[in-house]
């Protein structure tokens, strides 16, 4: 499973998240859950319907203590964590996940995106080699 998180300013549209969600998948194939926080999930949820993909709440609790590839001071300053895109992805796609590479950045630079990919366990057969 392939878990689109967001993380975006105020002023950010439906169009913002569509436009990096859209050069997102154009990379690395179609997304199968977005995810966001409690306070961004109106717009994200707004997206996800319009593309018919489900959405996770990410609690914003969650993020501090979320690895990142991106150091924003910014974002650290002001949520705890270097990236409230990929911290999110990560929570959203369940513990193991790996990022697919650093967030991106919408073109008008309101919304960032990033895709984790959900590491899915495997049962053994019991059999040894």
């Amino acid at each position: 499973m392939i878990v689109a998180g967001f993380g975006f300013r105020r002023a950010a549209t439906l169009a913002s998240l569509a436009e990096v969600l859209d050069r997102l998948a154009a990379q690395h194939g179609p997304v199968d859950r977005l995810a966001a926080t409690e306070a961004m999930l109106p717009l994200v949820q707004a997206l996800g319907a319009a593309r018919g993909i489900g959405v996770i709440p990410v609690a914003d609790t969650a993020l501090p203590a979320t690895r990142t590839l991106t150091r924003s001071s910014h974002s650290l300053q002001a949520r705890g964590t270097g990236s409230v895109a990929e911290a999110v992805a990560l929570v959203a796609a369940g513990p193991g996940a790996a990022l697919l590479g650093p967030r991106w950045i919408s073109a008008d630079r309101r919304a960032t995106a990033a895709l984790a990919v959900a590491i899915q366990a495997t049962e053994t057969t019991g059999t040894t080699a």
